[in-house]
């Protein structure tokens, strides 16, 4: 009785939230490309010299908020300078690059996180139901016990799901994690540090690391932070006039990002979104061929044994 019920809630749940499940997880699949991305080898490595000479050029009243390197575009963005509230930078040449429409793989990942957070239409809501949904038809699939390894549509479903059980389950979770404001690491205290100019940062920043591991340098609640992205993973740094102050890392968004290593995290997050796609569409045609083509071979067979009585 159980395992007819959790079967029944387990296949009407995935067909209720299909066509938004399939949306997220597509545009998560997407995503998790951008850290293999933002690791591209710019064709002219930025140096000290090339950054402070573009905020000297484009910024001279020292007035910049913040930065933004998109390695996979050559481009740099200066944020809080300009009409636009921003400059970018195209690093092959050092002009500024026009918006004639051109491809830009920002695009895609902007595109796809739009879709991935809110579908387009401020229906975050929705993702977060799905997001639920998700997490509800991995515990009936629980319910439901182990599977049987059989050469079947259905049995290879049961073995993909059970298999990658632990990515199938954190995805989800730590999505809500982001959702819901939990990080598990203890807000910054005390005194905020002297602010700093983001000349004075690039400097700072030089002194440690390579410019070229910049993800963005930008302000959040009152202090200048920095993101890197090295050998173990993208970590966030407070910039004080003193140096790098490397924070706790935010193990649910280092997850759900794919940020926590240089190479494996990503490449579970592509395996996992390509498990979800499976295992969605999989699902789906199960539950086509038993509704649809199962009813159409009885009433063939009924059909055929009314004619033989004949």
């Amino acid at each position: 009785m159980l395992k007819s019920w959790s079967l029944w809630l387990h296949r009407w749940t995935a067909l209720i939230f299909a066509l938004p499940l399939l949306i997220v997880i597509g545009t998560g699949l997407v995503l998790s490309f951008e850290p293999f991305a933002q690791q591209t080898e710019l064709e002219k490595p930025l140096t000290k010299a090339d950054l402070l000479g573009y905020l000297a050029t484009h910024d001279p009243q020292g007035k910049a908020t913040g930065l933004i390197l998109r390695r996979y575009d050559e481009a740099l963005i200066i944020t809080g300078v300009g009409e636009d509230g921003e400059i970018e930078i195209d690093l092959s040449t050092g002009r500024i690059m026009a918006d004639d429409g051109s491809f830009a793989w920002s695009d895609v990942f902007t595109t796809s996180r739009r879709l991935h957070e809110t579908l387009l239409l401020d229906l975050g809501w929705l993702v977060t139901a799905s997001t639920f949904a998700m997490l509800g038809m991995i515990f009936f699939g629980l319910l439901m016990g182990l599977p049987r390894l059989r050469n079947t549509v259905g049995g290879w479903h049961n073995l993909a799901a059970w298999t990658t059980l632990p990515l199938v389950i954190l995805s989800p979770l730590t999505g809500l994690a982001l959702v819901y404001g939990i990080t598990f690491v203890t807000p910054a205290s005390g005194p905020r540090p002297a602010p700093v100019a983001i000349a004075q940062a690039v400097e700072i920043i030089a002194g440690k690391h390579d410019l070229n591991e910049i993800i963005w340098v930008r302000t959040r609640g009152g202090r200048l932070l920095v993101r890197l992205y090295g050998n173990d993973g993208a970590k966030v740094s407070q910039i004080t006039p003193t140096g790098l102050v490397t924070g706790a890392t935010n193990w649910p968004r280092a997850i759900h990002e794919g940020n926590w290593s240089q190479r494996m995290a990503p490449a579970l997050n592509v395996l996992v979104s390509i498990v979800f796609i499976g295992l969605l569409f999989t699902g789906l045609f199960i539950w086509v061929r038993r509704t649809f083509f199962r009813k159409r071979t009885r009433a063939q067979s009924s059909k055929e044994q009314l004619q033989a009585a004949e």
